[in-house]
């Protein structure tokens, strides 16, 4: 297991052109948006908005510097320059930011984010991915920010899946934990939905127990 050092964490943030300021900014951007949601909003409103403007908020930071943003399959994905790598923002469950506990999303995915991990980091023909954005676009190696409030605190690491179980992202080749400035209380679970089905429609609810 390499340094978990707040170094360590700087230095391969760095290497894929990200900061800890970036997340921070960003996820902090979103609490601010649920903030504004009202009980007069649709019951999943603040998971969504949580979910949308945190992905938003990266995008519109990065693409000052030339990075891509997608939201193709309702998956918002921001785009490095180079087409090496991309980064999408998830809700996650179990132990975000400790390396040595089991994570994975909160939230089922579908067929085509399994897809995006099943593929990460492999190669594909040209095609009209390729020409726009370099390569095909579900074989750029996708990133995900993971977050978990947990007692009134936001839990996040960035890392990079590798494998599913059923629906659910649950093996990862790397983990990055983020060690974020307090962001305040939202005052309400914001982990309920994180994305539309990307399933042709086809609506599944899946009902778990969950332990402490």
């Amino acid at each position: 297991m390499p340094n978990l050092s707040g170094d360590w964490r700087e230095e391969r943030l760095a290497q894929l052109d990200f900061t800890i300021d970036l997340f921070h900014e960003s996820l902090d951007a979103a609490g601010d948006e649920v903030r504004r949601c009202t009980d007069y909003d649709a019951p999943a409103m603040r998971g969504t908005t949580f979910w949308s403007r945190t992905n938003r908020f990266i995008g519109e930071r990065k693409a000052k510097e030339g990075w891509d943003y997608t939201t193709r399959d309702s998956i918002l994905r921001t785009i490095h320059p180079s087409r090496s790598h991309a980064v999408t923002a998830v809700s996650a469950a179990g132990g975000v930011g400790d390396p040595k506990k089991k994570v994975r999303s909160r939230n089922p995915k579908g067929p085509k984010m399994a897809r995006i991990v099943e593929r990460n980091g492999q190669f594909a023909l040209m095609s009209r991915d390729a020409v726009l954005y370099g390569r095909e676009l579900d074989e750029i190696p996708t990133w995900c920010l993971l977050y978990k409030w947990e007692k009134g605190r936001l839990l996040a690491e960035l890392s990079l899946p590798i494998k599913m179980s059923g629906k659910f992202v649950d093996e990862w080749l790397e983990r990055i934990p983020l060690d974020l400035p307090d962001l305040g209380e939202i005052g309400v679970d914001v982990n309920l939905l994180d994305a539309p089905e990307d399933d042709n429609g086809n609506t599944e609810v899946i009902v778990e127990l969950l332990g402490d």
